[in-house]
């Protein structure tokens, strides 16, 4: 593959009010592998099909949100060289030491400009995803698929000001193609953008807001739209609060919105764009936010711009 710097979503940490009722939502309903508890009590989770030990990081506290996010890198050489570009941006960068964050080599962390905490790191403890590496077949055992039958953490979507740099910084530094975005009129202000590293229709969106750090949602890919229908018969199995079930103009998936019991905003997702290095850009304008956001219903809830933690 052609892929050698930043490759995927690798890591969320969530801040959660009841920890057993998070436990209850990510692992029960949502169908997340509980992992280990730490001596802090931060309590991880991964997907079934996900090769590294953990992907979701819950950490009780008395605010919900996003404590932060991390990528993965190629290997080493790539963590040192994006290091040295980072501060050349003009961005403070820390250093920690393999095995501060359980199972996880050594990392670096900053601020990007909307507020937020990000990661990156080289290498995590490999589980696998219990196929095995010869002859690992289609499925695995009974049990190993279940819940909402999520097969990896995709995105995040995360809001705050400064939109202009950190474009800049995504764009030139990181070298994410800008995929698609939302202006508020032709050849005007980016409202939201969205962001790809791989094949996917996006790997990270932001959005202006006026607070910095703020969470709008993770999100989940499954595997089909039959597995998309059991999902939603699911939360309402469990009352699961549901925002939209949809699908996105922008980016093209079938979504379904929904609530953690802390007020999270959670996604899963089916379809979408696939893109190449000579995909164009798609750009929405704010006269057809109905089509861009919600191209059903062309109906955008308010909670849906309104609500972060």
């Amino acid at each position: 593959m052609a892929m050698r710097g930043i490759l995927r979503l690798g890591e969320v940490q969530i801040r959660v009010l009841d920890m057993a009722e998070a436990k209850q939502h990510y692992g029960k309903y949502m169908g997340l592998h509980e992992m280990m508890t730490d001596a802090e009590g931060r309590v991880y989770f991964k997907a079934w099909n996900e090769k590294d030990h953990h992907s979701v990081v819950l950490r009780e506290t008395d605010r919900a949100g996003l404590d932060h996010f991390a990528y993965k890198v190629f290997d080493d050489a790539t963590l040192t060289e994006l290091q040295r570009k980072i501060e050349a941006f003009g961005i403070e960068v820390e250093n920690v030491a393999a095995g501060v964050y359980p199972k996880s080599g050594r990392r670096i962390k900053f601020r990007v400009p909307t507020g937020q905490e990000m990661h990156l790191y080289a290498e995590k403890e490999y589980v696998g995803n219990s196929l095995g590496e010869t002859n690992p077949g289609t499925l695995p055992d009974e049990g190993v698929i279940r819940g909402m039958r999520i097969d990896g953490l995709d995105h995040l979507f995360i809001l705050g000001p400064n939109m202009v740099d950190t474009v800049r910084l995504f764009s030139e530094v990181f070298e994410f193609d800008l995929a698609e975005e939302l202006v508020d009129e032709p050849g005007g202000n980016q409202i939201l953008t969205f962001f790809s590293c791989s094949s996917r229709a996006h790997d990270i969106a932001f959005g202006m807001h006026p607070e910095p750090g703020r969470f709008h949602h993770a999100s989940f890919r499954l595997n089909s739209t039959e597995d998309h229908v059991y999902a939603g018969d699911l939360m309402g199995k469990y009352g699961v609060p549901i925002e939209q079930n949809d699908r996105h103009g922008i980016t093209g998936v079938k979504t379904i919105y929904f609530f953690d019991p802390s007020g999270n905003r959670n996604e899963i997702f089916t379809g979408g764009h696939t893109r190449y290095p000579d995909t164009p850009k798609l750009t929405w304008t704010m006269d057809h936010l109905g089509l861009a956001a919600f191209a059903q219903s062309l109906h955008v809830p308010e909670t849906f711009l309104g609500v972060s933690t």
